[in-house]
């Protein structure tokens, strides 16, 4: 839906509906496409198995985006040359369609979908050395692999990024005390320095529905995608 903005400018509002980390009975159903028909775009944080994506992808026959966690990495090997010795062995052999289940990986990288800038760093704080699992310095020299792309949008189209995607929180925002669902301080920085509308994370569970699912920090709305949440935002 598009409509004028304060400005005068023309704006375009999405509705994007965010999952992460547990298989919802409420997107896993047959009601799927009318319960979430207004949806334009669905972004996973992390932790589920690509058939899962699937089925969201087949019922709402809309792009999805998704980053791995440090679960669930069995397919990690298809999308990063670093893991595919340990995860993929002779499975090789899926085709494509099969590995991606029609969904698109955006760990690592900045893409530029229905007009929405997202860019993508999965993985947790390293706790065991398993995959997916990164040091602050490891993940600031991910975010540093960024910054050629998001150049590139902000020359081309104003801005850098509308929406960074995580698996794990920022630290100090929704993360935990122990080291494996710590928060990254690198965050922290990205979003002083590119200004994201949003950034949706998973990785930690809401058990609780007291807990805290959003919040804010500078210009930034920060979202606990668990289980699932929709979001709403206005793009150029």
């Amino acid at each position: 839906m598009e409509r004028r903005n304060r400005k005068g400018s023309l704006v375009r509002k999405l509705k994007i509906l965010c999952i992460s980390d547990h298989i919802d009975p409420l997107i896993y159903s047959n009601q799927l496409k009318t319960r979430f028909k207004q949806v334009d775009l669905v972004l996973s944080a992390g932790d589920l198995e690509l058939p899962y994506y699937g089925f969201i992808v087949s019922s709402l026959n809309k792009p999805l985006l998704f980053v791995f966690g440090n679960h669930n990495l069995k397919r990690i090997g298809h999308y990063r040359k670093e893991y595919r010795e340990e995860t993929l062995k002779n499975a090789m052999k899926d085709d494509f369609l099969e590995r991606t289940y029609g969904s698109t990986y955006v760990g690592g990288k900045v893409r530029r979908v229905e007009g929405t800038i997202i860019a993508g760093l999965g993985g947790s704080m390293r706790y065991n050395n398993g995959l997916n699992q990164f040091t602050e310095t490891q993940m600031f020299l991910n975010i540093l692999k960024l910054l050629p792309k998001l150049l590139f949008y902000r020359i081309v189209y104003g801005r850098w990024v509308d929406i960074l995607l995580t698996h794990a929180p920022p630290l100090g925002i929704h993360d935990r005390k122990d080291k494996c669902h710590r928060g990254f301080k690198s965050f922290l920085w990205f979003m002083r320095w590119f200004k994201p509308q949003f950034l949706v994370h998973g990785h930690v569970h809401l058990y609780d529905l007291n807990e805290v699912r959003e919040s804010t920090y500078e210009s930034t709305r920060i979202v606990n995608a668990y289980e699932h949440t929709t979001i709403d935002i206005e793009v150029p």
